[in-house]
């Protein structure tokens, strides 16, 4: 990776996370095959999470959880196996209930994929409950 690529991001409320496509998520011409981006985009919301002082266990343990509500990706160029990426993450917006990221993937430098997505927070009964407010800015 490029060390431009490398370097910690600069804004808190993003993360990057370098990724290197496994043989079990390409199909058999060797490119990643598309169900495996929102894995790897769950895995920098959970890292950008973890950054911020919390992890998806302890929200989970208080009762807190978060559903995907809306997920857009645009894919721009095939990543292949073996390929050594960089995804981040970052938290573009938060409102009470919800929390909306971009994603961008890159290889190189090369922008391979962009997306969007909607979490919601619910209780354990799935109902819309607020974000804990370790998570939220002070209002």
């Amino acid at each position: 990776m490029a060390a431009s690529e490398s370097s910690a991001p600069t804004d808190p409320l993003a993360v990057d996370m370098p990724l290197r496509v496994r043989y079990v998520e390409c199909d058999r011409m060797g490119v990643a095959h598309h169900s495996h981006y929102p894995v790897w985009f769950e895995m920098g919301r959970t890292e950008l999470l973890r950054s911020l002082g919390m992890t998806y266990r302890q929200c989970e343990d208080a009762g807190i959880f978060f559903v995907v509500t809306y997920l857009e990706i645009r894919f721009r160029a095939p990543a292949h196996y073996d390929d050594e990426l960089l995804l981040r993450t970052t938290q573009r917006r938060m409102t009470r209930v919800r929390i909306d990221h971009d994603y961008r993937l890159t290889r190189e430098g090369i922008v391979l994929c962009e997306a969007h997505s909607t979490i919601g927070c619910v209780d354990r009964s799935g109902r819309v409950s607020p974000i804990p407010s370790p998570l939220r800015p002070a209002d």
